[in-house]
């Protein structure tokens, strides 16, 4: 899904992970900043290997430096948003070219991971804990 804004087009991609949901748009320009939230990528989330991770699609589908990234991302923690981005990420470059699909799929960047928080259950501490039993 291509749009296009007043002053650029760019292209979007929404990823998702736990609770976090980011909304992703990749616009053409050479290598401008990653922004998440209005503030740099380094800013907001301060961990080298994270930031890495939200990178890596870039470096898989050799396109480094050649999109400026703006995230919007909500909910959840920091790694749960860093996953979110990178899967948005991903799924923004597959828009912007069918044929990065198959090397992303390979690196496992395509598949939203589904694991969230079980229920809890009535009579339970959590979703399985049950009271400890005693005897007397």
């Amino acid at each position: 899904m291509v749009e296009a804004t007043t002053d650029q087009q760019y292209y979007y991609g929404t990823g998702k992970r736990k609770t976090s949901i980011a909304k992703v748009r990749l616009y053409l320009d050479d290598g401008g900043p990653v922004l998440i939230n209005n503030k740099p990528l380094d800013e907001y989330i301060h961990w080298k290997p994270w930031e890495d991770e939200i990178l890596e699609p870039f470096k898989v589908s050799d396109t480094v430096n050649r999109f400026r990234v703006v995230v919007k991302v909500m909910g959840g923690g920091l790694h749960s948003q860093a996953h979110a981005i990178r899967h948005g990420i991903t799924r923004a470059l597959v828009v912007y070219d069918e044929d990065f699909k198959s090397g992303l799929r390979r690196a496992g960047f395509i598949t939203r991971d589904a694991r969230i928080k079980e229920s809890k259950k009535y009579g339970l501490k959590r979703a399985r804990r049950a009271p400890q039993y005693t005897k007397r």
